[in-house]
């Protein structure tokens, strides 16, 4: 019935009337609503509508949640969208159970460690992403049907519906839209099918003119009506395989885009892998994240377990900061040194969430002293107290765009969903004729060993995983949900998750302060300097850091998440980001 009920009602979306071009107003940008039926945050407010819409009319939270992204995939699709992948961790009201899926991305069969490796040096980070050898197979499409049929009650063409008539009908183009084609414009400009869409008469769309998409819009329908059999070995994968192999340069452009070798039969073999989440108690609530080859359970997990022995509610604002950045980069160092994809290599989960391994990193920190950078990672497998075993440790910076929502419904189910296409942009290769872009998942493989003689679990290999730092993270008091939260940002997606973690679980912000909270970002630089916003570095905390050791470099933006907690009431909120990446979108179905 409830199947039923939600494909006559969705129906009502496909006919909402176009906005004018020109004539119409963006869609009000709200950071926080509180209220009853079950809420949607993300950071596009037409996206967060169309959750909305769905939860009121029945739907549930992976219907709203599909139906989210699939629109982000219409307006937000410099970070997100069909050519990507992502992670999508879900809580279960009447079972109590949390259970992810990884849609992430995988490399050609072909690949091999030397993939990004030319006359015996690494390419240049920037031509490896611009390049059809950045790559891998999209697993968002499919992280859609399989939701849907584990848990939603639409089905994929009832959940893409309204967002194939946002993309045929358009949507008002806003600063953030405009401003990350201008970002990119000199790179879309060399291939003909992403000018075309993108930089129509040689200019980024105007603010608040009218933006549409009809290829997309086709190729949802396409993609919807073969249940993706177009995609994963049809005519839609077909046109893919050949843009990643043969990418549409425009002719005379000097940029040097490499061929990839990205196969038909490779689309063919892409599974989406149902995943144990990673777990870990913390203040006696249970913290549920992403396995790898996410790093992001992992890696938020031993920080916290690192934390668990200082009371943080008791300490300053400065020895709060400083315990934060120091467990940041102790977990930063143990995940380089171990995670990756567990098909390839042993990844050893439950000894890097162990509180014994956490106690041993923990007694490295000291409250008047900066520990040494970097710091080398630890073995989890044999944990020496106060000793870091393992060799040196590195950080390698990567992409920082991404996008991430958050869905509740009225029945208590919970979606923490984060989901990517790399670098702002991907690879900037639009599929000719399908109206979405390419992702550049491949560059987050190592290109070459980080350190000589340490094995590493994250370089390139024939259908490999890389490893990702997407951090979509529920936690649950008493068998039920008190909150979830995400963020894209690159590596800065888990120190944001973990300072919005403990500035609500430990300092008693409330959400919404502390999603705004001005955010330092370690993750065991080699110059011992942390990356930080400037209301970070501005701040009366910050003399108090130095004085303990700390240097900040500043950084314009960190993160943009989304989060949503249940109240005591049973009222749900929404919150979304204030003002990073132009403000988020937060929304509930009744207010009140």
């Amino acid at each position: 019935m409830l199947r039923t009920v939600a494909a006559l009602t969705l129906s009502v979306v496909l006919v909402a009337p176009a906005p004018q071009a020109g004539a119409a107003e963006p869609s009000p940008r709200v950071p926080e609503q509180v209220g009853w039926g079950g809420a949607v945050s993300s950071v596009d407010p037409d996206a967060s509508q169309i959750g909305i819409d769905v939860l009121r009319r029945g739907g549930n939270a992976v219907d709203a949640a599909v139906a989210t992204a699939a629109a982000l995939g219409v307006t937000d699709p410099f970070s997100a969208g069909i050519g990507g992948g992502g992670f999508f961790v879900y809580y279960d009201a009447r079972t109590g159970r949390v259970s992810t899926l990884d849609g992430r991305e995988t490399a050609p069969r072909s690949a091999t460690d030397q993939l990004f490796i030319e006359n015996g040096t690494p390419l240049p980070f920037a031509e490896a992403v611009t390049s059809g050898l950045s790559v891998g197979v999209p697993g968002t499409p499919k992280t859609w049907q399989q939701a849907l049929r584990k848990w939603g009650s639409l089905n994929l063409r009832e959940a893409m519906a309204p967002a194939e008539a946002l993309a045929r009908r358009g949507f008002v183009v806003d600063q953030t839209f405009n401003t990350q084609i201008t970002n990119n414009a000199a790179r879309f400009a060399d291939f003909t099918s992403t000018r075309d869409l993108y930089l129509p008469g040689g200019q980024p769309p105007a603010v608040g003119t009218t933006f549409r998409n009809p290829q997309l819009a086709d190729t949802y329908r396409e993609l919807a009506r073969t249940e993706l059999a177009s995609l994963y070995g049809g005519q839609v994968g077909r046109d893919l395989v050949k843009a990643v192999q043969q990418p549409p340069v425009v002719p005379g452009s000097t940029r040097n885009v490499r061929k990839g070798a990205l196969e038909i039969s490779d689309l063919a073999r892409y599974q989406v892998e149902r995943r144990e989440p990673t777990h870990t108690r913390y203040r006696g609530l249970d913290v549920y994240g992403m396995a790898a080859p996410s790093s992001g359970g992992t890696t938020v997990g031993e920080a916290l377990n690192i934390l668990e022995s200082t009371d943080l509610a008791k300490v300053s604002d400065v020895q709060y900061l400083h315990r934060f950045i120091e467990s940041s980069r102790l977990a930063f160092a143990d995940r380089l040194r171990w995670v990756g994809d567990p098909a390839f290599s042993r990844v050893p989960t439950e000894g890097l969430l162990s509180q014994k391994f956490a106690d041993t990193r923990a007694c490295l920190i000291k409250s008047d002293a900066v520990l040494p950078a970097p710091q080398p990672a630890a073995d989890p497998n044999n944990p020496q107290a106060c000793q870091a075993t393992a060799g040196p440790s590195h950080l390698r910076e990567d992409a920082e765009r991404t996008t991430h929502l958050t869905v509740a419904d009225r029945w208590g189910n919970v979606v923490a969903y984060t989901l990517t296409i790399e670098s702002e942009g991907g690879s900037g290769i639009v599929v000719p004729g399908r109206g979405f872009l390419l992702n550049n998942e491949l560059t987050d493989f190592e290109f070459v060993v980080p350190t000589p003689g340490v094995p590493h679990p994250n370089l390139p290999g024939p259908g490999k995983r890389p490893r990702s730092s997407m951090s979509p993270t529920i936690v649950v008091d008493h068998g039920k949900v008190q909150l979830a939260v995400g963020s894209p940002g690159g590596s800065t997606i888990i120190t944001t998750v973990l300072q919005i973690l403990t500035g609500r679980l430990d300092r008693g912000l409330s959400l919404r302060d502390a999603v705004a909270a001005p955010r330092a970002s370690q993750r065991n630089s080699a110059t011992n300097t942390t990356p930080a916003e400037a209301e970070f570095i501005a701040a009366a905390t910050t003399a108090g850091l130095q004085a303990i050791g700390h240097k900040f470099s500043q950084n314009a933006e960190i993160g943009a998440a989304t989060a949503v907690e249940r109240a005591k009431d049973g009222r749900w909120r929404a919150v979304a980001e204030p003002t990073r990446r132009g403000g988020g979108s937060a929304r509930v179905v009744w207010v009140g």
